[in-house]
């Protein structure tokens, strides 16, 4: 068999490339795949800004299972109804926000835009305020109704209640808080110049250190409940909402207590029973308990006992926090969940208090659709409770409808 010599003359060739034809090469394919890479970003940034209404009209010649289809990537609460307005189908946050009871919709108005939208040729749109579950503040939304080529129609709400809120919330946030961080900053500063001037008597300056450290920690508390808080307004509840377990959600927030009640010799008894679920975000609800039983725990003597209970009654779900602590006057009832309002600003003061806890829990029962009730007599003790809409439970049956 014969040999077959190696070509030795393909080194030569290559090297004889010269350096420039390999740069404008590389140059060439470089502009190849950044052209391919814009055009393909550009695409993309088009395909998601298409207008909504576009979207409603290619809806609308779409068969119903199309429409439900589309329910599962809304962001809006969507809702899908029949003939006869019964809802076919809904979206996790439209029940979160209230919008559906025993398979119809809980709101009149909606009604009414639902029924404009069959008999007319294009979508619909309006602002309304609707009630909002078990809380007396109302519910601003921006309601879009759509008739169906099958006669349904797809209902979309946007909540814009936050949006209506947030800057009248900023303005006073902003007036408040300059307020309470001169407090702990002044004393440092006056602290440290004390710390100084008393450096050649140990026993003031072990005082001027200790008082320090407390103002030190009460500045860090504070800073963090405001960025909590601030993470609390920014996070979309209705969007994002999932189903929750409420007895987790009271475990979890007697486990962050431990280390305080332990401190103070207080016993945490609970009843708080699996199976009672709602809808909304586990970590803001754990916060808003973790923070009432924090407050009763603090407004307890020492060796006292809190109580925790957890009932379900009329679709409502109640978590109450019992203590035997000090208790508050009606005055002191009506201005508790105000931002920075201490019942007892010389025991908050001692416990590092940042008069935030009990307005968290306010922001966190009202993005839920609840509220919080607090119910109190002086030398007696106090009852905070948390109420919830309980989440919808459907049945296989009804979903096979």
């Amino acid at each position: 068999m014969a040999v077959i010599a190696p070509n030795l003359t393909l080194v030569p060739m290559v090297s004889s490339l010269s350096v420039k034809n390999v740069n404008t090469t590389l140059s060439f394919v470089l502009i190849i795949l950044v052209s391919f890479a814009a055009g393909a970003l550009i695409a993309w940034v088009l395909f998601r800004e298409i207008n909504r209404d576009k979207i409603e009209a290619d809806v609308s010649a779409q068969p119903a299972d199309s429409a439900s289809d589309l329910l599962d990537v809304l962001a809006a609460a969507g809702v899908l109804l029949n003939g006869s307005n019964t809802v076919v189908r809904s979206t996790t946050n439209a029940q979160a926000l209230g919008l559906i009871q025993n398979r119809l919709l809980a709101h009149e108005s909606l009604v009414a835009l639902v029924d404009e939208a069959r008999s007319a040729d294009g979508p619909r749109e309006v602002e309304l305020e609707l009630s909002s579950g078990l809380q007396s503040e109302p519910v601003w939304v921006s309601a879009r109704a759509v008739k169906l080529a099958d006669g349904n129609v797809l209902l979309t709400v946007e909540d814009e209640t936050e949006a209506k809120r947030l800057e009248e919330t900023r303005r006073d946030f902003v007036a408040n808080i300059s307020h309470e961080l001169k407090t702990p900053i002044g004393a440092i500063s006056l602290l440290s110049e004390a710390l100084a001037d008393a450096s050649d008597d140990p026993k003031m300056v072990k005082k001027f250190s200790a008082d320090l450290i407390k103002e030190s920690k009460r500045l860090a508390n504070l800073v963090q409940e405001i960025i909590q808080l601030s993470r609390l307004q920014s996070t979309d509840v209705i969007k994002n909402a999932q189903v929750i377990d409420l007895s987790a959600v009271i475990q979890e927030a007697i486990e962050r207590n431990s280390v305080l009640a332990n401190k103070r010799r207080i016993h945490i008894s609970a009843d708080a029973p699996a199976g009672i679920h709602v809808l909304g975000d586990q970590e803001m609800l754990t916060v808003a308990v973790k923070n009432l039983i924090e407050n009763a725990i603090t407004y307890s003597d020492e060796g006292k006992q809190v109580g925790i209970g957890l009932r379900k009654k009329h679709g409502v779900a109640a978590i109450a926090v019992t203590d035997n602590g000090i208790g508050m006057t009606p005055e002191q009832q009506e201005r508790v969940f105000e931002r920075f309002y201490r019942a007892d600003a010389s025991r908050s003061r001692q416990t590092g208090g940042t008069g935030l806890g009990l307005s968290i829990v306010k922001h966190v029962s009202a993005s839920h659709l609840g509220d919080v009730q607090v119910f109190s007599r002086p030398g007696v003790g106090s009852t905070f409770t948390l109420r919830l809409p309980v989440a919808p439970v459907q049945t296989e049956e009804e979903d096979d409808e």
